[in-house]
């Protein structure tokens, strides 16, 4: 699905953004409800970016990608968390790209998102250009998305990926 965001463009660089696990939802401006087997996952396009719900019969779990209020910690790298059930990957990259690449490339993501049915991107106003894309789905047990942010005044693109799954119990 894509739209078009009806909002200024809040989150201007990249190096703006914060990553944070376990946050409440946030207000919206798009959303998409998946069901992916047995679990529930809501892709939340914010004017801050993203934020991805999921609910699954051993629990629920938030990752938030965004300008987030009083966070002074950069987008890491990677995260490899536990949580009760739950394994946890998290992966960021940001890519540096000539004005031509950066168009091109935002055009494929956008083709990409935009029919998958289980996909959601939203354009911002202004440039065509900027948006916040995501991807959802689940393979071998696990759900996975992917996300990207766009910001062409940089020339830069963030893409992000997680897998969420059930921890497998080590085996003696």
């Amino acid at each position: 699905m894509l739209t078009t965001l009806n909002t200024a463009y809040t989150d201007t660089r990249a190096a703006d953004l914060a990553w944070a696990l376990g946050c409440e939802p946030l207000p919206a401006l798009a959303t998409l409800d998946i069901e992916l087997a047995d679990a529930k996952l809501q892709l939340r396009l914010l004017g801050a970016s993203h934020q991805v719900l999921l609910e699954e019969e051993r629990g629920r779990c938030s990752e938030t990608v965004a300008c987030i209020a009083g966070s002074s910690s950069p987008l890491p790298l990677g995260v490899a968390k536990r949580a009760g059930d739950w394994e946890y990957e998290f992966a960021a990259r940001v890519e540096t790209l000539s004005r031509g690449s950066f168009a091109g490339r935002a055009q494929e993501l956008l083709a990409l998102v935009a029919d998958h049915p289980n996909g959601l991107a939203g354009v911002f106003p202004g440039s065509p250009h900027a948006f916040t894309a995501m991807l959802a789905q689940r393979h071998e047990g696990q759900v996975h998305w992917r996300t990207w942010h766009a910001y062409p005044q940089e020339g830069q693109l963030v893409a992000t990926r997680t897998k969420v799954g059930v921890r497998v119990p080590a085996t003696l």
